[in-house]
């Protein structure tokens, strides 16, 4: 049993099932029934891609594993036995005699005034299709009004968080809400959209090399974003945001992409952890419990070309470890050799809009259009489908405008910051409990 479809477990049960080859029963459970591609969902905040373009099938891209909808909630170890919660609220349960867990991680939240109640957060489909309705309304009611604060304060957009996530949000809202802008006729005459992207760290993207920082640093300030390094939230409220050096700015977006934290589930498994991640050996075992492994963003796995350290939460160690665990998952039950779990990072890549990106593949330091075209061709290559689909897509983005259509199909109080599923939006309940 495989529990989560994200990187690590996607990798780990197309893996398994094509060692298995039907010998053994491999069971996928999951809330949803994609695989999210993660990395492309800014471009479809920004409109440029369909949602359906980045959610690759489970069931019409691994065959021979049963999928089961269901979002888990509790694992009896000595029973051997998953519960979860599925998507009509009905309980259920599975038992295992191999176990993966791979349940990822959700909002990083920090003890901020406030910001659990006026920020949302951009970790999965739903908040991504927030956001995008959300810059499309703001600029609307903008151009709608005649009170010149108001206008300023719907068109200033606050991302706190300048990794990965933060960084490319930035870059691709900035060009979006500019282009809503131009063709709104309230706005022809301004203010442009303004958008600032703080982060306490001393420089953008401060976990890669300093090379990417500088060449994100540099798009995004040339295209007017407001970039404040070594700057905080003191209070979020429903008129803006206090910065810890005393300056309001009135806004009514926050965009909280400050990190992450691994799921809730592991912390109620009783098991040692690491800074909230589930200890496990080079072999993504969990110690004392040999039927049991566990990898991506959950698993605190040892980095063997760092010794002392564990490996960072990134897609790619998640989406190699998955293989690696479904190797020696195998190799658990007889079939081949066990192996530890071994990765040198090849470089990374952020997306910064347009023709722009910064990348250093191998370690090759590259920006301007040849990054954005590695880029994209990296990203290509890596999706498990819908490559066609998404080449087609940026086809379309390069020579017709983008459609800044308001769809209302989430609404805020279905993507709360504080949740455990940020994959899944929030639904009503009905008196009787039903959704």
């Amino acid at each position: 049993m495989i529990v989560g479809a994200g990187f690590a477990g996607y990798n780990c049960a197309r893996a398994l099932s094509r060692q298995a080859k039907g010998a053994a029963e491999i069971v996928l459970l999951n809330p949803l029934d994609y695989f999210l591609y993660v990395p492309l969902l800014p471009e479809v905040a920004a409109a440029i891609l369909e949602p359906r373009r980045v959610a690759v099938s489970l069931t019409g891209t691994l065959p021979g594993v049963r999928l089961v909808l269901g979002h888990a909630h509790g694992i009896d170890l000595d029973a051997r036995r998953v519960t979860y919660t599925d998507p009509e609220e009905r309980e259920g349960s599975l038992t295992y005699d191999r176990l993966v867990l791979t349940v990822g991680s959700v909002n990083k939240l920090l003890p901020i005034p406030g910001v659990t109640e006026h920020a949302h957060g951009f970790r999965g489909m739903p908040e991504a299709l927030y956001l995008r309705d959300h810059m499309v309304r703001q600029v609307e009611l903008a151009g709608a009004s005649d009170d010149p604060a108001v206008r300023a304060a719907r068109t200033t957009f606050v991302v706190v968080g300048a990794g990965y996530t933060g960084t490319e949000v930035a870059a691709h809202g900035v060009l979006f809400t500019d282009s809503l802008a131009r063709q709104n006729v309230g706005l022809r005459d301004g203010p442009r959209p303004r958008w600032l992207l703080l982060d306490v760290a001393d420089r953008l993207l401060p976990g890669l090399d300093e090379r990417l920082s500088h060449t994100a640093d540099r798009v995004l300030r040339g295209r007017g974003v407001d970039v404040r390094t070594g700057t905080s939230v003191k209070e979020a409220t429903s008129e803006g945001v206090l910065l810890d050096d005393g300056e309001f700015i009135a806004s009514r977006s926050l965009i909280w992409c400050v990190g992450v934290r691994p799921d809730p589930l592991v912390e109620g498994l009783g098991l040692p952890t690491d800074k909230g991640r589930l200890c496990v050996d080079a072999y993504l075992t969990v110690p004392g419990h040999p039927e049991v492994f566990a990898c991506g963003d959950a698993a605190a796995v040892p980095d063997l070309t760092r010794p002392g350290e564990v490996t960072p939460m990134t897609a790619q160690h998640a989406q190699r470890q998955g293989k690696v665990a479904a190797h020696n998952v195998a190799a658990s039950c007889g079939r081949g050799k066990p192996r530890a779990y071994e990765h040198r990072d090849l470089g990374f890549m952020v997306d910064l809009g347009g023709v722009q990106a910064a990348a250093n593949p191998l370690h090759v330091p590259l920006s301007g259009p040849l990054a954005g075209a590695v880029t994209r061709g990296y990203h290509l290559m890596a999706m498990p489908g819908n490559r066609v689909r998404v080449a087609a897509d940026w086809l379309l983005d390069a020579v017709l405008p983008r459609q800044g259509v308001h769809l209302g199909l989430v609404s805020p109080w279905s993507v709360p910051l504080d949740t455990a599923s940020p994959e899944v939006a929030r639904l009503p309940r009905g008196s009787d409990g039903s959704t």
